[in-house]
């Protein structure tokens, strides 16, 4: 016969194998009630310009697009920002191809390849090479 500390060992062991598997788990599923998490609000110019430590001269100040000017000691570069993605989108169509752009959400920064590698990790942006619709930016691992 077997006793109730048995069972219990045998249910907490079944458990805790359960939860170590590859095969999902908890973190496949969502409470009840619980929505997925909300987009993170886009970064204005001057929050991109103070997380690569510059001030920003602006150029354009329209509802749809901000720019601005920055230099920093890596180098000159411009940040742009606008109301919506389509708007970023069709502002990109547009965009010299022979200038690389670092691309984020509703943002762009636009300057020498050099310097957007180096701002690349601080902004976690999408370095844009020639085609600007296509990252160049390595997917993880």
């Amino acid at each position: 016969m077997t006793t109730f500390p048995r069972l219990a060992a045998f249910a907490l062991l079944a458990g805790l194998v359960a939860g170590c598997s590859s095969g999902g788990g908890w973190n496949d599923y969502v409470a009840a009630g619980d929505a997925a998490p909300p987009s993170p609000q886009p970064m204005t110019v001057e929050q991109i310009s103070a997380k690569v430590g510059c001030k920003p001269k602006m150029q354009v100040e329209a509802e749809d697009m901000r720019t601005a000017f920055c230099k920093t000691k890596d180098g000159e570069f411009f940040v742009n920002t606008f109301k919506t993605e389509k708007l970023k989108d069709q502002w990109m169509d547009q965009a010299p191809e022979y200038n690389p752009h670092l691309v984020g959400p509703k943002w762009t920064v636009l300057g020498p390849l050099k310097v957007l590698e180096v701002l690349k990790g601080p902004l976690n942006g999408d370095l844009h090479l020639t085609d600007h619709r296509v990252s160049q930016t390595p997917a993880s691992k």
